[in-house]
């Protein structure tokens, strides 16, 4: 597709592929939970907080949730006590690991040098 015929106009944004994904991963933790599930594989919700660090219990348990109701992860629950809880990716969540990795490697490359180098 040319750069001129390329949509940019918000209403043509709202019907495409890519608005439709930027609403599925949009958010400040989507891919870092995302990312942390690919990278480690199924997770407790105790250590996917201390992967994370910086997320309110509250914040991580609500994004869980949302990413769950897209069907990118699941959410598997033990009947033991006390309660265990695991969380990974579906198939369809595994499907954004190349993206999520073009996104990486585009970082590394583009990276602006910090004062300290």
């Amino acid at each position: 597709m040319s750069v001129k015929n390329r949509c940019i106009a918000s209403e043509c944004l709202q019907t495409t592929g890519f608005n439709y994904t930027l609403s599925l991963i949009n958010g400040k933790y989507k891919m870092t939970i995302l990312y942390t599930l690919m990278e480690f594989g199924t997770v407790r919700f105790n250590e996917m907080q201390k992967y994370i660090g910086t997320i309110s219990f509250k914040t991580l348990s609500a994004t869980l949730k949302e990413l769950q109701a897209d069907g990118l992860i699941f959410r598997k629950e033990y009947p033991q006590i006390p309660p265990k809880v695991e969380y990974g990716l579906t198939q369809r969540g595994r499907s954004l690991i190349p993206i999520l990795d073009g996104m990486c490697e585009w970082g590394d490359q583009h990276r602006l040098p910090s004062e300290d180098e």
